[in-house]
C-alpha cells in the first residue's frame, strides 16, 4: 500500500502537520477541553439541583452534621472550614464565604442553617465585612433536622469525596421544596440560575395542593403561593401577569420597592427595608451621584443610621418638599426600587433545565417520594432482619433447658453455632443471635417481651409495605410532614405585597425643575436660557462676531420647543434639555446639542406648540408656493425626537409662520416687490409634505424668488399702504417705496 502523504497546512507563517501531536483541530479541542470544564462548573459549582443546594452548601453543611453540631455547643468557623476542605478542596476562603451566607447573622435567608455568633456582614451592606474564621463560630440550626431526614437511612445515594478517602451525599434529602425556599444565584459556562426566595408555609401548601391535585393549575398555585418573600423585607409590586410568566416559565423580573415612614418632626424620610438586590452603599452613591448633577435639590443630607436595632437610612428634607414626590424621584433614578431578574435554572437528573415554578414542585415531589421510598425501604428491610432474629429466639425459647443443654455439653466455641442450628431448625443469623444472649436475659419477662416484639414488628412491616404499595398513602405520608414543617417553622411574610395599579408612577417630566427664564436664540443657531438672578447685574451679552438676537422672551423649564430646520426635518425637545448659561457665554449651539444633520440649520423655533384641532401652520418656498398644514400633522407619539419630511422639499423653504389669526403677512420677492395676504387665502392639505396649491401665492417672473416673509412687518415697513393688501392669490407684487428696508 502506497503510504498516505501528510497535508501540509500553513497559517501565520508556521507550517503545521495534520498528524503532529501539537497540532489540534479546533471542534476536537471544545469536545475534549472545553466541553468537561463546561459540564463540571454546571454540575458541580454554579447551578443548584433539586434539593436547593449547591455542591458548596451541602459539603459544608453535612461536614458540620458528621461534626455533631447539629447539637451541642458552637465551635469556631476555623474548625468547620478545615473539616469541609475534607470535601471541597477549593480553599478555606471560598468555604468561609459559603459558611457566611448560610449563617443567621449574615440575614441572607428566609430561614438561616447555621445558628452563627460573631460578625458575618450583612446582606444589605457590602461595608460591613465579615471577620475572620479565627473569631468568629457556629453550629446547625435545629431548622437543619429537615434537610438531614432520612440521611442514614439510605435516604439518598452516598459517593466518593473527590479522593476517595470518604463518602458524602449526592443530595440531602430535604422534607420540603428547600429550592424554593432558599434563594441561590450562580453564573456557569453559558448558563446562570437565580431563584428567588418564597414563603416556607405558602411553598407546603402550594406542594400540598399539587399532592392532592396533579392537575392543579397555575391560577390555584398563584391564589397559595402569592410572590417571593426575601429575608430583608420591602415590598413586591405584585403585576400579576408578570408574576404569572415568571411563575409558568420561570424567567422574567420581579419589581421590588423599599419600604420607608415620614417623619414629620424632623422632616426626614427613614427607609427601613430595601430591595434583596442592592445595598445601603450603592444607593447612598447613587444619591451622592444625583447631589453633583443638581437633579437632588430636595434632599438637605442623607446617612446610613444601622445599628443594634437593624437597618435605616435617613434622608432629611428642605423645607417645603413633598416626602411622596420625592421618594417615586428616587425610586425612578436609585435602586431603592430594583428588579429580581429571575431565572430558575435547576439540575435535574444530571442536565440543567428551566422550569416554572409548579414544574419545580412536581420534580421535588418525585424526589421526595424517592427518598421516602428509599427510607421507609430501609427501616422495613431493618425490621425484617430484626424479626427474623426474634422468629429464631421464640423458637429457643420454648424450651430453655434444653438450650443451655447443648451450649453447656458442647465441646468447642466454634462447634456452638451449628448445634443449634441443625437442633432448632435455625440459619446461622438467628443462631449467632440466640448464642450472644446473656444469661440474665432468660427470664419470664424477658422472653414475654420478645414474644411481644414479633407481634408489633410485624404490625409495622406490614404498615411499610401497605405504605410503599399505595401512592396515595405515600402522597399522604409527605402532606403530614409538609403541615408539620408548615406548623413548625413556618413564618409570617416579610415582603410586602403593593398592587401594581395602586402604584403611582411619574414620567419624567414630572422631575423637572420648574422656574422660569430669559430664553435667547441667535440667528446662527446659538441658545442661552439664564436665570433672573444671573441676569441682575450681567446685562452685556456676548455674542459671536456678525451674529445677532432672533429671540428673546420668558420661558419655563418645562416648555415644550420645537425646531423646523432648512433640510425639511422638525426636532423635539424641551427647555429643561438645555442646560442654564451665563450672559458671558456664547450659549450652547442647538444643532450640535440636538444632533442635526451636517449643514442643517434651524429655520423656525415654536415654544409650546398647539396641535389642537383648527391650529395651522404655513409653510412659504422660495418659488412662491405657500402650503398650510394643521399642527396635528407633527404630533407624535412616546418620546420622539426626530421627524423627516416635515414639509415639501420641491424649492427652499424661505419663511414658516405658526398661524395664531387671520392677520395679514407679508412676501417680498428678489426684485423687491411686496404683498400682504391672509393665511384664508391659502386652502390647507392634509398631508406635511403638501406642496402648496395649484396657483403660486406670489406671480414671480424668470429668475425671480420670494427672499422674505415677515409677520410683524409694521415695525420695519411702518408706512405700508393699502395697496399692498391683496383679497385673493396668486397676487402681484407692488414695488416697495424707495428707502425702505
Amino acid at each position: 500500500m502506497a503510504k498516505a502523504k501528510k497535508k501540509q497546512v500553513k497559517r501565520d507563517y508556521v507550517e503545521y502537520v495534520e498528524s503532529d501531536p501539537v497540532f489540534q483541530p479546533i471542534t476536537e479541542t471544545i469536545e475534549t477541553n472545553y466541553m468537561p470544564y463546561v459540564v463540571s462548573v454546571m454540575l458541580s459549582r454554579a447551578i443548584p439541583e433539586i434539593d436547593g443546594f449547591k455542591p458548596s452548601h451541602r459539603k459544608l453543611l453535612y461536614t458540620m452534621f458528621k461534626m455533631g453540631l447539629m447539637h451541642g455547643h458552637k465551635t469556631k468557623s476555623a474548625n468547620i472550614v478545615g473539616e469541609t476542605m475534607k470535601l471541597n478542596p477549593h480553599g478555606d476562603a471560598a468555604i468561609y464565604e459559603t459558611m457566611v451566607r448560610l449563617t443567621r447573622d449574615h440575614e441572607a435567608l428566609l430561614h438561616p442553617f447555621i445558628d452563627s455568633k460573631g460578625t458575618f456582614g450583612k446582606q444589605y451592606s457590602d461595608g460591613m465585612v465579615f471577620a475572620a474564621s479565627r473569631y468568629t463560630g457556629g453550629k446547625l440550626d435545629p431548622f437543619c433536622q429537615e434537610i438531614f431526614s432520612g440521611i442514614d437511612k439510605n435516604a439518598v445515594d452516598m459517593i466518593d469525596n473527590y479522593d476517595s478517602t470518604t463518602k458524602e451525599p449526592r443530595l440531602l434529602p430535604t422534607t420540603f421544596p428547600n429550592i424554593l425556599v432558599t434563594p441561590n444565584m450562580g453564573i456557569a459556562v453559558g448558563l446562570a440560575s437565580s431563584i428567588c426566595s418564597f414563603n416556607l408555609a405558602e411553598v407546603c401548601d402550594a406542594t400540598i395542593a399539587i399532592l392532592r391535585s396533579p392537575r392543579c393549575d397555575i391560577e390555584k398555585i398563584m391564589e397559595i403561593l402569592k410572590a417571593p418573600d426575601f429575608s430583608v423585607g420591602a415590598n413586591v409590586i405584585y403585576d400579576r401577569d408578570q408574576i404569572k410568566k415568571v411563575y409558568e416559565t420561570g424567567k422574567g423580573p420581579i419589581k421590588l420597592r423599599a419600604k420607608y415612614e415620614y417623619n414629620e418632626d424632623d422632616n426626614s424620610i427613614e427607609v427601613l427595608e430595601i430591595p434583596y438586590t442592592t445595598t445601603i452603599e450603592k444607593i447612598t452613591k447613587q444619591m451622592d451621584d444625583l447631589q453633583k448633577e443638581g437633579k437632588l435639590k430636595e434632599v438637605v443630607d442623607h446617612r446610613d443610621e444601622i445599628g443594634i436595632h437593624g437597618f435605616r437610612f435617613t434622608i432629611d428634607l428642605k423645607k417645603g418638599t413633598d416626602p411622596e414626590a420625592l421618594m417615586q424621584k428616587l425610586f425612578k433614578y436609585t435602586s431603592l426600587e430594583d428588579n429580581y431578574a429571575c431565572n430558575f435554572n435547576v439540575i435535574i437528573n444530571g442536565a440543567p433545565r428551566q422550569l416554572g415554578v409548579k414544574e419545580i414542585l412536581v420534580e421535588w415531589i418525585k424526589f421526595r417520594t424517592q427518598c421516602v421510598t428509599r427510607e421507609k425501604t430501609y427501616e422495613c428491610n431493618k425490621k425484617n432482619e430484626k424479626l427474623h432474629l426474634l422468629v429464631g429466639l421464640s423458637k429457643v425459647l420454648l424450651d430453655i433447658d434444653k438450650t443451655i443443654r447443648i451450649i453447656r455439653d458442647t465441646e468447642k466455641d466454634e462447634m456452638v453455632v451449628p448445634n443449634l442450628m441443625e437442633e432448632f431448625e435455625v440459619d446461622k443469623a438467628q443462631a449467632e443471635y440466640i448464642a450472644d444472649i446473656k444469661l440474665r436475659h432468660l427470664n419470664r419477662e424477658y422472653i414475654m417481651n420478645r414474644l411481644t416484639d414479633i407481634d408489633v414488628l410485624r404490625a409495622e412491616i406490614n404498615e411499610l409495605r401497605a405504605l410503599l404499595e399505595d401512592e396515595l398513602k405515600l402522597k399522604a405520608y409527605i402532606i403530614k410532614q409538609l403541615t408539620e414543617i408548615k406548623k413548625k417553622y413556618g413564618i409570617p411574610r416579610k415582603t410586602g405585597i403593593i398592587q401594581a395599579t395602586e402604584v403611582k408612577t411619574l414620567d419624567k417630566e414630572d422631575f423637572v425643575e420648574d422656574y422660569t427664564a430669559r430664553l435667547f436664540v441667535t440667528k446662527d443657531g446659538y441658545l442661552k436660557k439664564i436665570t433672573q438672578q444671573s441676569l441682575r447685574g450681567n446685562a452685556e451679552q456676548r455674542l459671536k462676531e456678525g451674529d445677532s438676537f432672533i429671540y428673546e422672551g420668558d420661558i419655563s423649564n418645562k416648555d415644550e420647543v420645537i425646531f423646523f430646520t432648512d433640510k425639511c426635518q422638525l426636532y423635539f425637545a424641551k427647555m429643561s434639555d438645555f442646560e442654564l448659561s451665563k450672559a458671558s457665554d456664547l450659549g450652547l449651539y442647538i444643532p450640535k446639542h440636538l444632533n442635526f444633520d451636517p449643514d442643517e440649520k434651524v429655520a423656525k423655533m415654536i415654544i409650546n406648540p398647539s396641535y389642537e384641532e383648527g391650529k395651522k401652520i404655513l409653510f412659504v418656498f422660495e418659488n412662491g408656493r405657500i402650503a398650510r398644514v394643521p399642527m396635528s400633522q407633527y404630533q407624535t407619539q412616546g418620546n420622539r425626537k426626530k421627524l423627516k419630511n416635515a414639509y415639501s422639499s420641491a424649492s427652499p423653504i424661505v419663511g414658516i409662520i405658526p398661524e395664531e389669526n387671520d392677520e395679514y403677512f407679508m412676501l417680498i420677492n428678489s426684485e423687491k416687490k411686496a404683498i400682504l395676504i391672509r393665511p384664508s387665502f391659502v386652502a390647507p392639505k392634509s398631508t406635511r409634505t403638501a406642496n402648496g396649491v395649484v396657483a403660486f401665492a406670489m406671480n414671480l417672473k424668470k429668475k425671480q424668488k420670494v427672499t422674505k416673509v415677515l409677520v410683524d412687518y409694521e415695525k420695519q415697513y411702518p408706512e405700508a399702504f393699502s395697496n399692498y393688501r391683496k383679497i385673493k392669490i396668486p397676487a402681484t407684487g407692488i414695488l416697495m417705496q424707495k428707502g425702505r428696508k
